[in-house]
């Protein structure tokens, strides 16, 4: 009977055992109190577990931080989304040499390189590309991981700067002033909730801050980026003493621990990992071909000026009636291209309208005509050619009245784009009817040119044969030079001139 009650009394007690063990509840009691007990007897006097309040001591410990670091925190607002500070460290890596080369990269340089050149854009892009293979070869994945760590290092710097140190000693000292260094505070103790949260949003900051970490590769950048010293140097690394003292001695986390009553409580640490340097390469190719784009246009453009203002005097010509730039006012709204040879269409009506109607005309007629040609082939090739002028001029006045509400293809474009159905079928409708105009007035466009060419080589074939002695082309010169008033060579040089700019300033436009 005594051995029975022996080992029931020893099953009750493993049982007790167990039942103690599984209690959840009073697992966690007995972990806060060793939490307790390690905060009683922990070096740092920054919590009373008996009163539950965050002592003066911690404020102390914030406050010798912020002195340190509040000024930096005035010079550095906003500073992470600078694309100029990312370019600073990058460039902060590279030699006078590699310098030099990514400075060939600017607009100026590049613009200095095409003049050099004499305008060879395609010789100056050549070079360009080769040079930024050089150059992107300079970053191998040593230097890459050294521009990054300096970057992710200013990140982590940037994050613990920024953290609310003035928010958190005010709850201490309620009269704290923001951004005074020299004022003595006068903390008190407080309750351990109000400091919680700030702890747990402060102890992810810790991890990132190294005593071995470049910092003053780091501060060298920030120091160029404001032009001046951001920090002292030497207060930052006592502070950094300081904060891995206390992360190694895990104040904050027993600290938080005992406030919410949570045994289990951990902080995720997250280290950033920013890569700047692949988003830096693609951006300066990019600057690098949007500023050979840029100058090629301008030179395109100086030639469209140049060659306008040889043949009418100025380059703001409108002849055209409704394939205009207002009338892709309402293609564009429509996020569709439009009409797109308004200018070349506008030079076309007012060169055929304006000069070939009238001064090619009359010489043409002078020359088909009233001239007594040894061969019929070089008047006709002429009288085809001229012909052909006076025909593309009576074909763009009808293709341009076309375009009107009235007309036929320019009713169907005015419907379609006041269609509120039909969706992208209407789109797509509207799309092709442009295409078919727009191809029109190209061939228009091309089949001047090509005339024009004709024309331009038969006048250049008449001034040669005038200037011979004697004539093979023409014999009745003498008759001829009475009807053309301002001279044979004279006249006939002005509209081959004509004609060849005419024709160069055509091809700008619908050259791919």
């Amino acid at each position: 009977m005594g051995s029975s009650d022996g080992a029931l009394s020893f099953i009750e007690k493993l049982l007790s055992l167990f039942q103690r063990a599984s209690d959840p509840e009073k697992d966690k009691k007995r972990q806060l109190k060793e939490i307790n007990k390690a905060l009683k007897k922990h070096k740092f006097k920054f919590y009373s577990p008996k009163n539950e309040e965050a002592l003066a001591a911690l404020a102390k410990f914030f406050y010798d931080l912020y002195v340190v670091i509040g000024p930096a925190k005035v010079l550095l607002d906003h500073t992470e989304a600078s694309v100029v500070l990312k370019t600073i460290i990058i460039e902060n890596s590279l030699t006078e040499e590699q310098l030099e080369l990514r400075a060939s990269f600017d607009e100026k340089e590049i613009k200095a390189a095409v003049k050099k050149a004499d305008g060879d854009i395609k010789k100056v892009a050549g070079k360009l590309k080769s040079d930024l293979v050089k150059f992107f070869a300079i970053f191998d994945s040593e230097r890459v991981h050294s521009i990054n760590s300096v970057y992710n290092l200013m990140t982590c710097f940037l994050d613990f700067v920024t953290f609310d140190f003035y928010f958190f000693l005010r709850k201490f000292d309620s009269r704290f002033p923001e951004n005074d260094f020299v004022y003595s505070p006068r903390f008190e103790d407080i309750n351990g909730e109000y400091v919680s949260e700030d702890l747990k949003d402060f102890l992810v900051l810790l991890p990132a801050l190294e005593l071995d970490a470049d910092w003053n590769s780091l501060f060298n950048v920030l120091t160029e980026y404001k032009g001046a010293e951001i920090i002292n140097r030497n207060d930052w690394q006592k502070a950094l003493r300081k904060i891995r003292d206390v992360r190694q001695s895990k104040i904050f986390e027993l600290m938080v621990r005992a406030i919410d009553k949570d045994p289990d409580f951990a902080y995720k640490v997250q280290n950033p990992s920013k890569k700047i340097v692949e988003d830096y390469l693609d951006k300066l190719k990019g600057q690098v071909e949007l500023a050979i784009q840029k100058i090629a246009k301008e030179k395109t453009n100086n030639q469209r000026d140049n060659l306008a203002k040889k043949v009418f005097g100025t380059n703001a010509i409108s002849r055209t009636k409704y394939y205009t730039d207002k009338a892709n006012i309402a293609f564009q709204k429509k996020m569709l291209g439009g009409y797109t040879y308004v200018v070349p269409m506008n030079y076309l009506k007012a060169f055929l309208m304006d000069f070939c109607k009238k001064d090619i005309r009359e010489v043409s007629d002078i020359l088909i005509i009233r001239g007594k040609w040894t061969t019929n082939i070089s008047s006709q090739q002429l009288s085809e050619a001229f012909y052909g002028l006076m025909a593309v001029a009576d074909e763009l006045i009808a293709f341009d009245e076309g375009l009107s509400e009235e007309g036929e293809r320019g009713g169907t474009i005015a419907r379609l784009l006041k269609s509120r159905e039909g969706g992208n079928s209407s789109t797509n409708a509207l799309r092709k009817e442009l295409k078919e105009v727009n191809d029109i007035a190209l061939q228009l466009i091309n089949t001047t040119g090509s005339h024009l060419v004709a024309i331009a080589k038969n006048f250049k074939m008449v001034i040669e044969d005038y200037q011979k002695k004697p004539h093979e082309l023409i014999t009745n010169w003498k008759e001829i030079e009475v009807l053309i008033e301002e001279g044979v060579v004279p006249t006939l040089t002005e509209i081959y001139k004509k004609c060849y700019y005419f024709v160069q300033l055509l091809q700008l436009y619908t050259k791919k």
